[in-house]
């Protein structure tokens, strides 16, 4: 039975991806804050299938604590979800809060390269999987997206760095680059609004957490000689915007 580490399990597509491994035959490391929601997968889907790690990615001394105390039937990992990470505010960028900035740099950056670099010897090792969750939003520009934006393009770009450094370990490694997926996202980026979060969601059909989940855990079990290097996801719903274009006068 193959091991997955999923980060920011307590919600959206962290959790589906709980979820679906499970369902598929795996066992699931899942980390996030929130030690009861964590509490909630492994009271669902059982403690011999899920194995919670209670900390912040962000907290290098708590991460490494709980993951050099893993359990023996949790220690091979086989694959890495790195998903965890935010978006915080809306605003463009002269109007911004640069401690928002700098947390979304610390989430969706530095803890997810701090973390791969931590597992690389166990995922050589093992042969394994690294599964990076990025967006659209490294490749189309919007208002306010200034530093979301860009550090899902690191995401993206570290992903094809790392594929590189790694050939001929037999570890692939895919980005993944979603679209509109309705789950807390908005909720976090508007500080709780979840009137803003309604709106943007209505009427949509956007994609669910379910269908990135379902998304990741395909490329995790595919054949080992196969690589999917990159893989951009939309509901049907959204597409390409028109260049915006100031006027004088």
């Amino acid at each position: 039975m193959k091991t997955v580490l999923v980060t920011g399990a307590t919600s959206g597509i962290g959790e589906a991806c709980a979820r679906a491994f499970v369902r598929a035959g795996w066992k699931v490391i899942a980390t996030g804050r929130r030690a009861e929601r964590l509490e909630a997968l492994v009271e669902e889907l059982g403690a011999d299938r899920v194995h919670p790690c209670v900390f912040d990615v962000r907290d290098e001394a708590a991460r490494d604590a709980a993951l050099d105390s893993l359990p023996e039937g949790f220690a091979k990992i086989d694959c890495l979800v790195n998903n965890a990470g935010l978006a915080l505010g809306t605003e463009k960028a002269q109007d911004a809060d640069l401690a928002s900035w700098k947390t979304m740099i610390d989430t969706n950056v530095t803890a997810l390269v701090s973390l791969t670099h931590k597992l690389l010897p166990a995922l050589i090792a093992s042969k394994a999987a690294v599964v990076n969750l990025s967006s659209v939003a490294a490749t189309y520009p919007y208002t306010g997206g200034n530093v979301y934006g860009g550090t899902k393009a690191f995401v993206r770009q570290f992903s094809l760095g790392l594929r590189s450094d790694l050939s001929g370990t037999g570890v692939r490694v895919t980005s993944i680059e979603p679209g509109m997926v309705e789950t807390e996202f908005t909720l976090v980026r508007t500080g709780g609004n979840q009137a803003a979060s309604d709106q943007l969601y209505a009427g949509a059909n956007p994609m669910t957490g379910a269908d990135i989940a379902e998304t990741v855990l395909w490329v995790a079990s595919l054949p080992p000689h196969l690589n999917i290097n990159t893989l951009e996801l939309m509901p049907v719903s959204q597409s390409f915007a028109g260049f915006q274009v100031a006027r004088e006068g």
